[in-house]
This record gives C-alpha cells, sequence and structure tokens, in this order.
C-alpha cells in the first residue's frame, strides 16, 4: 500500500516534506521525499490530496477502559483500596476494551494510550501501553512499561477517611520506600540463590516483590503521580535512593520550579489541562505549565488523564498548550514522538519511519485547530471506519 500526494510531518529529525510513504504487513517499508516514480498505482493505494500525514496521536496516561463510560462503581475498577500498596496488580486485567470511549479515541487520531490503575494507593500497580483499536486487550497491547505510584493528596484522602496509613505525605513516602526496600532485598536472596543454589534457600515467593523486579533491573520505569513541586522533589529524591528511572505525571505546578526541573533532565507527563483547579494542590494550575518547562529543558509530552478529560480531547489540550505559549511544533511532537521516546517505545510507535508500526492520521487542515476532524485514522496497516 502508498500513501502519496501527502505532506508528511514524520516528527522525525526531517520532519515537514511532500512525500509518500509505504507499508506492508501493518509495518512502514518506505518514507520518501517527491512522487513515486514508476509505480503503478492500485485501489489499496491512497491519495492523501496534499493532506497532512502524522504519526497516529499517543495519550501517554489515561484510565481508559479501566474506569469505564457512564458507569459508576460496576465498571470502575481504578483503584484497589483494600490495600495502599499494590505493585502485583496489573492494569491489563481491568480494562474493558469494548469501552465506547475507545472508539471516541481513534476517530479523533488517537491509536495508542497508557492506561494506568489510579492514584488512590501510594503503589497502584502496573501499567499497559495499548493500541486502541481490537476485541481483546491481549491483542492490542504493545508492552507493559510502567509501575504506578503517587503522592500528595489522592493517597492522604483515601486512607485517612479510613484511619489507615497513609495519612500524610511522610507515611506515603515510607510506604514507598519500605515496598522497594523489601523488593531489593528478596532481589538480593533470589541472586545468592541463584548463583549458590546448592548453599541458599530462595526466598518465600512474594507477588509484591516480584511485581517490583523489572523496576529495580531498570526494565520499566517508576510513573509518579505528583501536582506539587514539593512532591516532584519527593519523587526525584526516592528514585535516586534507589537507582530507578522514572517519569513524574500530571506536574500541574512544576512550572514554579522548572529551572531545578530542567537541571535535573527531568520527563513530564503534563495534564489534564482542560480543568478547574479542584483540588488544594492543583492551585498552581496554568496554561503556560508546559511551554515554562520546555523552554527550561524538561521533556513533555500532554495527556487527557481520561476520564478527567475525555480522550477525544488530547488535541484540544496541546492546542491549549500552544496558546500558553508552546510552540505548534513541540505541541505535536507532545503527542507523537516525545511521549513514544518517554514510554520507551519510539521502536514501535510515535514517528513516521520504516521499521515502526503503521498508526497514521490524515487531517486535511491543522489537526490542532478544533474544527478539524481526521479524514481518516489507520492502525497497524488498517484504516477504520
Amino acid at each position: 500500500m502508498l500513501i502519496y500526494n501527502a505532506e508528511i510531518y514524520s516528527m522525525t529529525e526531517d520532519m515537514h516534506f511532500y512525500g509518500y510513504v509505504e507499508i506492508q504487513d501493518g509495518k512502514i517499508t518506505a518514507v520518501e521525499q517527491g512522487k513515486p516514480e514508476q509505480i503503478r498505482l492500485t485501489e489499496q493505494d491512497i491519495d492523501a490530496h496534499g493532506g497532512m500525514l502524522l504519526p497516529g496521536f499517543i495519550d501517554a496516561h489515561t484510565h481508559l477502559g479501566i474506569i469505564e463510560n457512564g458507569i459508576d462503581f460496576e465498571g470502575d475498577d481504578c483503584n484497589e483500596i483494600s490495600d495502599p500498596f499494590t505493585p502485583h496488580l496489573r492494569a491489563i486485567d481491568g480494562i474493558n476494551p469494548q469501552d465506547r470511549c475507545f472508539r471516541e479515541a481513534y476517530a479523533h487520531g488517537i491509536t495508542s494510550v497508557m492506561v494506568s490503575p489510579g492514584s488512590a494507593n501510594a503503589c497502584g500497580g502496573d501499567m499497559l501501553l495499548m493500541k486502541t483499536y481490537g476485541r481483546c486487550v491481549d491483542e492490542m497491547a504493545i508492552r507493559t512499561c510502567g509501575m504506578k505510584f503517587a503522592l500528595g493528596e489522592n493517597p492522604k484522602s483515601t486512607y485517612s477517611n479510613r484511619d489507615e496509613m497513609p495519612v500524610t505525605r511522610m507515611a506515603t513516602a515510607a510506604l514507598i520506600r519500605e515496598g522497594l526496600q523489601k523488593a531489593k532485598l528478596y532481589a538480593e536472596r533470589l541472586q545468592r540463590f541463584e548463583e549458590h543454589p546448592d548453599e541458599e534457600e530462595p526466598p518465600e515467593y512474594d507477588s509484591k516483590c516480584e511485581a517490583l523486579l523489572p523496576l529495580l533491573n531498570g526494565d520499566m520505569k517508576a510513573h509518579f503521580h505528583c501536582h506539587r513541586a514539593d512532591d516532584i522533589c519527593t519523587a526525584v529524591r526516592i528514585c535516586k535512593e534507589f537507582g530507578l528511572e522514572f517519569v513524574i505525571i500530571h506536574g500541574t505546578g512544576a512550572h514554579v520550579t522548572a529551572d531545578l526541573f530542567g537541571e535535573w533532565g527531568l520527563s513530564m507527563i503534563i495534564g489534564p489541562v482542560i480543568c478547574d483547579r479542584c483540588k488544594p494542590e492543583m492551585q498552581d494550575l496554568e496554561l503556560h505549565n508546559a511551554a515554562i518547562l520546555h523552554q527550561n529543558g524538561v521533556r513533555i509530552a500532554i495527556c487527557t488523564d481520561h476520564p478527567e478529560v475525555p480522550v477525544q480531547y488530547l488535541p484540544l489540550s496541546a492546542a491549549l498548550a500552544v496558546k500558553g505559549g508552546l510552540s505548534r511544533e513541540t505541541a505535536l511532537r507532545a503527542m507523537t514522538s516525545e511521549p513514544a521516546d518517554i514510554l520507551g517505545v519510539s521502536d514501535r510507535i510515535g514517528r513516521i519511519a520504516v521499521g515502526l508500526d503503521a498508526d497514521l492520521v490524515l487531517f486535511a487542515e491543522d489537526p490542532l485547530d478544533v474544527m478539524q476532524h481526521p479524514e481518516w485514522v489507520m492502525i497497524d496497516g488498517k484504516i477504520l471506519k
């Protein structure tokens, strides 16, 4: 299949050019400038009519399908509040791919989403990056690439009503440290047993510790829910103590100390952008947050935090970040190549490049214009109706 006569926004270094894309078996096999020469077009080939061809958009932090549309407790599987530390939970086991919001996502150009457990717990469980089209989550899954942690008001407000730990920021951080230290000691005992099986006994199986091993080994990133700048500093402190790779989620008040976070080389997934200051820790919510962070060297992606903001409003969220001072190119990258890099999946999605999944979206005009709608959306080489 060829997609030709397109203004290609590849999100690579050579970002914008007129050309064509070749696709085979759901993968991009060629990206070229100009017109295809000496190639006989077939019925499968697509004339883009000069439209803007972009990588499918990525919403890097949502609760899509794990909090179902329009359903109360029966469809809400986001927070297991019987225990404040639950790394052994897996988002894949709580997602309903039949939720209508998946259709709304891909209809508006969002082809991949990170689905996360909620932020009621100090540790909520592992997160799943998945495509937005399919019948079974296992077929839609790209990979597990994050472990969810939360600091600030959410764990406090959840457990203080029950007179259980944590009811302070100190206790939330302490629970996280305790869980990570147990997993570290568990890993050391496993290693000793593997090196000396005749002399050492293996540790008793611990599902929580097992779930944290990929994080401690550097095969997974810690995703820390933080709104206030001081909570971000706590997340950095903990991750340095345990040598973790990490990402900050939300970062609502991060612009207050953006220069410091830039010096530290942080990555942040910013959002929701379209919301009110619904709780005290969001008092520093401003449209210019993303722009100031980017100007200070913080790597940013933009998210909706669906259902806080419906997932189809990801492009609108990026447009509002532009209104707040972010450049148009950076806003487009903040929902394509940047989330792919931050999530560690740039080998699959986020750019129009050879070898990547054929997840593409075509717009007749500017995708950041609220009045625009995709001409078509493609996932794994298939145009969705």
